[in-house]
C-alpha cells in the first residue's frame, strides 16, 4: 500500500511539472547599435570633450581639429571675390554712364526739333506781318537764320547719336564679355568657398545620435589624420536583444510581433520590458554555447532581434529572456 502511495505521489509531481508553464521561450544577449566616429580632416586635435561612459546628445560638437589654414584660404578667396565684384560694378557703372550720355543726346535732339517747330511757326507769323508792313523784314531774316542754325545743330546731333550708337554697341559688347568673364570667375570662387566651408565643417567632431561613449581612442593635442578612429558611441536608449529560436518555434513568431523581454540580473532578479520583433534571420546557425533553448536537443537555431526601449537599467552584454 505504501509503495502504491509513493508511486502515485511521484506521478502527481511529474504531472504538475508537465503542466507548469515554461518561464521563457528563448534567451539572448542585449546589444546596441555601435558607431565608431572617425576624423574627417587632418590636423592637430585642438579640442576634444569626450569621456568614456558619458552621455552625449545628437548634433553636439565634442571636438575640433585645427582649421587655421582653411580659414586663411577662405579669407583669401573672399578678398578675390570682393575685388571681382568691385570690377563688375565699375563696368556696370561705365555702361550706365554711356547709356546716360546717349539718352542726353536724344533729349537734346528732341529739344532742337521742338525749337525748330516753334521758329517755323514764328516765321509764318512774321511773314504775314512783313507782308502787311507791320514789322521790318530784318526780323523775318533773323528767324530764317535761327532756323538754319537749329537745323545744322539737329543734323550734327543726329550724326553724333548715330556714331555713338555704333560705338556703344561695340563698347556694350566688350563690357558684356568682360562681365561674363567676371561672372565665371565669381562662380568658380563661390564653388571654392563652399568647398572650403565644407572642409571647415569637417574639422568639427559631432555626435551622430544621442548615446553613450563606449571607448575613447585619442586625446587633445594629438595629430589625427582623415579616417583615424576618435571614439565609439552606442545608442543605449534604443537597444535590442539578439535571441535564438529553434526552427519549430519560427511558426509562432513574425516581424512586428509584441513579446515580453526579461533582463536577467542574476540570483533570480529580473526586470520585465515590452519588446518588438524587428528582424528574423533567414539562415540557421549552430546554437551559441552561452544560449539556452527551449529544445535542448536542437543544434541549429535562428537569430532574432527584439527591440527594447531602455530605461537605463539594461546594459550591453547583459543576458535576457524572451516570452512569446
Amino acid at each position: 500500500m505504501k509503495k502504491i502511495f509513493t508511486l502515485a505521489s511521484i506521478a502527481l509531481i511529474m504531472a504538475a511539472c508537465g503542466n507548469k508553464e515554461k518561464a521563457y521561450d528563448a534567451t539572448g544577449i542585449f546589444e546596441a547599435t555601435e558607431v565608431t566616429i572617425s576624423a574627417k580632416s587632418t590636423g592637430e586635435l585642438k579640442h576634444f570633450d569626450v569621456a568614456e561612459g558619458a552621455q552625449i546628445e545628437n548634433g553636439n560638437v565634442v571636438g575640433r581639429i585645427d582649421a587655421i589654414q582653411l580659414q586663411l584660404k577662405k579669407e583669401q578667396l573672399e578678398t578675390s571675390r570682393g575685388q571681382l565684384s568691385a570690377s563688375k560694378r565699375q563696368l556696370a557703372a561705365s555702361r550706365n554712364a554711356n547709356n546716360s550720355r546717349q539718352l542726353d543726346l536724344e533729349k537734346q535732339l528732341s529739344s532742337i526739333r521742338q525749337q525748330i517747330a516753334n521758329a517755323q511757326r514764328e516765321r509764318q507769323r512774321f511773314t504775314e506781318l512783313v507782308r502787311d508792313g507791320a514789322v521790318p523784314r530784318k526780323q523775318l531774316d533773323d528767324i530764317n537764320y535761327q532756323i538754319k542754325v537749329l537745323e545744322k545743330q539737329l543734323a550734327a546731333t543726329g550724326d553724333q547719336i548715330r556714331s555713338n550708337n555704333s560705338s556703344l554697341k561695340d563698347q556694350s559688347a566688350g563690357i558684356g564679355a568682360q562681365m561674363e568673364g567676371i561672372d565665371a570667375q565669381l562662380a568658380g570662387l563661390e564653388a571654392q568657398i563652399r568647398q572650403i566651408d565644407d572642409q571647415i565643417s569637417n574639422t568639427e567632431i559631432t555626435a551622430p545620435f544621442t548615446g553613450t561613449v563606449l571607448e575613447k581612442y585619442v586625446e587633445p593635442g594629438e595629430f589625427v589624420t582623415t579616417g583615424k578612429p576618435l571614439f565609439k558611441i552606442a545608442d543605449t536608449r534604443n537597444m535590442y536583444m539578439r535571441a535564438y529560436f529553434t526552427s519549430a518555434q519560427l511558426q509562432n513568431i513574425k516581424v512586428g510581433q509584441k513579446v515580453k523581454v526579461f533582463a536577467d540580473y542574476g540570483d533570480g532578479q529580473k526586470k520585465e520590458y515590452d519588446g518588438t520583433i524587428t528582424w528574423i534571420s533567414s539562415r540557421s546557425e549552430f546554437t551559441p554555447k552561452t544560449i539556452l533553448t527551449d529544445d535542448e536537443r536542437a543544434d541549429l537555431v535562428y537569430a532574432v532581434k527584439v527591440a527594447v526601449k531602455n530605461d537605463g537599467y539594461v546594459k550591453i552584454g547583459m543576458y535576457g529572456e524572451v516570452k512569446l
